[in-house]
């Protein structure tokens, strides 16, 4: 696992009405600061990746639908410095994702349908000068292919 990022396996409760799932607490041992909380989805076949930020932790959970989200550890001197991690998040697999600042990633949805990713990152967004840099996802500088890998 990449230095600095944890998963926390969620639990949903639910019942004759429908269902609960608790997905970040302040009294979560992963939690570190409130900055906002938005929802992005991705649509099926297309890549939103690569990015990463120098300030804001992200937290992500998949609300909606399948989503393969991928890290990459480029931080130089980092105990995983060239790591990559793959998650299958979802309808199939609840769980919250965090993502540390400098860690690149990107997500795509699976399957036939939209995945809706919440995320709760520890800082707002700045339109003046957003705390957001980006690589393309095919980047060369990233040692990753985001097609099917069959088998």
């Amino acid at each position: 696992m990449i230095d600095g990022v944890k998963i926390k396996k969620l639990r949903v409760i639910p019942d004759e009405r429908g269902f609960l799932m608790e997905m970040l607490r302040s009294d979560d041992e992963i939690f570190e600061k409130f900055g906002q909380v938005y929802v992005t989805a991705g649509y099926p076949g297309v890549v939103k990746g690569w990015h990463y930020h120098r300030k804001q932790t992200d937290y992500f959970t998949v609300v909606k639908g399948m989503a393969k989200v991928v890290l990459y550890d480029g931080r130089e001197g980092s105990p995983t410095h060239g790591e990559i991690n793959e998650f299958f998040m979802g309808d199939m697999n609840q769980i919250l994702l965090k993502i540390p600042p400098l860690v690149m990633h990107g997500f795509k949805a699976l399957g036939t349908e939209p995945a809706y990713v919440i995320n709760c990152p520890t800082e707002v967004y700045n339109y003046e000068q957003p705390d957001e840099y980006r690589l393309p996802y095919d980047t060369i500088e990233i040692p990753y292919d985001w097609g099917i890998k069959m088998g």
